[in-house]
């Protein structure tokens, strides 16, 4: 079920994303677990195509917010207003009131506007002068930041990074996909391919994959290895091993199997890693290529155990 609906997926999502493959993948993944993406990259790579394509292709609501530095915290989650009909307070909803919000160059925006999502994120509610209003199920975000240009830019608060399930990296496409790209092989997704509670029940059945106690230890040692690693200042937190867990969970259902397997957790972790790894050094190591070069290297220093399921 949960396979079947991840390839239908994927098939809409690829008409507009040629050959990334990969990263479409992991992004339907994080869909599954509930979680929420970051998309970091250099401009002109498709980071914008690939959320609103996925957006479109899920029969429900969807949003985009284009953050700069004069959005308020109010235009994102709402704001109460004085009707002048009823001589009262409304509540007027801001964009966060969707199923798939697209969070454009995130990092243009002050840590106050930034820090409005926590909530959000975290614990699917937004509360406005006191008073909490659940957002509906599902609730995803799907955030853009351009590490390259650093001028007018707030990066995000180690809390705020925290939040998102996996960080991804779309980068330069082949040579053979970006000439397909340049002859039209790239199309706009118009019609959804599959509706919410589609989504929902594919969620459910994530959670019932096994997860046996030699991956749990397996977990378990790659998060321990990050937390001792001399190049390492803070290393993955237990919401973090919470996440790889999950995601490994969501990679082995979208490959027909309903226990996992170290290939799973190799083949998330990274992505998972990522933006949770704090390096020693300057602002230099803390850029995103640094800390992915320094997951694959930690994973690569771990046994892999034998046992499978």
């Amino acid at each position: 079920m949960v396979q079947e609906f991840a390839q239908r997926l994927h098939g809409s999502i690829a008409q507009a994303i040629v050959g990334k493959e990969d990263v479409i993948d992991r992004v339907i993944a994080a869909l599954l677990c509930g979680g929420h993406v970051l998309l970091d990259d250099i401009p002109g790579t498709g980071k914008t195509t690939l959320a609103r394509s996925l957006a479109a292709s899920i029969g429900c609501e969807h949003k985009r917010i284009q953050f700069t530095p004069d959005l308020l915290p109010s235009d994102v989650t709402g704001i109460n207003y004085f009707n002048q009909k009823t001589q009262d307070f409304t509540f007027r909803q801001g964009a966060v009131f969707t199923h798939i919000l697209l969070a454009d160059e995130i990092n243009r925006t002050t840590p106050r506007t930034q820090s409005a999502l926590l909530e959000c994120m975290e614990e699917h509610q937004v509360t406005v002068d006191g008073v909490t209003y659940p957002l509906d199920a599902p609730f995803f975000v799907i955030a853009t930041q351009n590490p390259i240009e650093t001028a007018g830019t707030y990066p995000l608060p180690e809390a705020q990074l925290d939040r998102f399930l996996m960080c991804l990296h779309l980068g330069y496409p082949a040579h053979e996909a970006e000439r397909a790209i340049l002859r039209g092989a790239s199309v706009r997704v118009e019609a959804p391919v599959c509706t919410a509670a589609e989504l929902l029940a594919a969620q459910k059945a994530v959670l019932q994959v096994r997860v046996s106690d030699a991956m749990t230890e397996y977990l378990l040692v790659i998060a321990d290895k990050t937390r001792k690693d001399p190049t390492v200042q803070v290393g993955l937190s237990t919401r973090g091993v919470q996440a790889m867990q999950h995601c490994a969970m969501a990679w082995a259902a979208m490959h027909g199997r309903d226990y996992v397997i170290p290939e799973d957790i190799l083949d998330v972790a990274p992505e998972v890693m990522t933006h949770r790894l704090v390096m020693k050094g300057g602002a230099l190591l803390q850029k995103m290529d640094f800390r992915h070069e320094a997951a694959l290297r930690m994973l690569e220093e771990v046994q892999v155990p034998t046992e499978q399921c």
